[in-house]
């Protein structure tokens, strides 16, 4: 009996792992935390840090492009710190809601070190995400080609993130860089 429920358990966490890519969902209710009420602004401080992400509208219209930005300000008491990130400490994947798709969200990922000033905002503007491969059906792959030029009508929720960690300062020998990871969760809706 123990073998079986390991070989479900095991299934069951092989078709978890698959779902999670950027095909779509299976067709399913709405898991409860797309149901929670989101605005189109949102900040999180964690530590020394502001993390904000604002989509400048709650409603945009059919084929518009969304007006997206994250911010992250340093807070603490330096005058400046140092951080480590990939091409951008920024992510925005998102989910269309009312037809379950996920957006990805891809980055290179070099290492690169941004001095953050304290009180001045670090800002980067969304300017796209998503992508399929031909495993995925018709459907999601007009559907990720459409948002090139603008999104299609929908309700949408940016799970952003500030992905870094504290660069050490010159000299400073550091065995475990103090990693950030800080999330916050908007929505947008467009219709026609």
């Amino acid at each position: 009996m123990r073998k079986y429920l390991i070989a479900a358990a095991i299934v069951m966490l092989f078709i978890t792992g698959c779902a999670q890519k950027g095909e779509p969902a299976p067709a399913s209710p709405e898991p409860a935390q797309d149901q929670a009420a989101r605005t189109s602004r949102a900040e999180v401080k964690d530590r020394d840090f502001v993390y904000r992400l604002v989509s400048e509208s709650e409603r945009y219209g059919q084929g518009e492009k969304p007006k997206i930005y994250a911010e992250l300000e340093y807070v603490g008491e330096q005058d400046e710190i140092t951080i480590g990130h990939a091409a951008s400490p920024f992510y925005f994947p998102m989910k269309e809601l009312t037809r379950n798709y996920n957006i990805d969200y891809m980055m290179n990922e070099p290492y690169i070190t941004t001095t953050l000033k304290k009180g001045e905002p670090l800002r980067k503007e969304y300017t796209g995400s998503g992508g399929y491969s031909e495993n995925d059906t018709k459907d999601y792959q007009n559907f990720i080609r459409s948002l090139k030029d603008g999104f299609p009508e929908g309700r949408y929720v940016v799970y952003g993130s500030a992905d870094f960690v504290i660069h050490p300062a010159e000299g400073e020998a550091s065995e475990e860089p103090e990693k950030y990871k800080i999330q916050a969760e908007i929505e947008f809706e467009v219709s026609p």
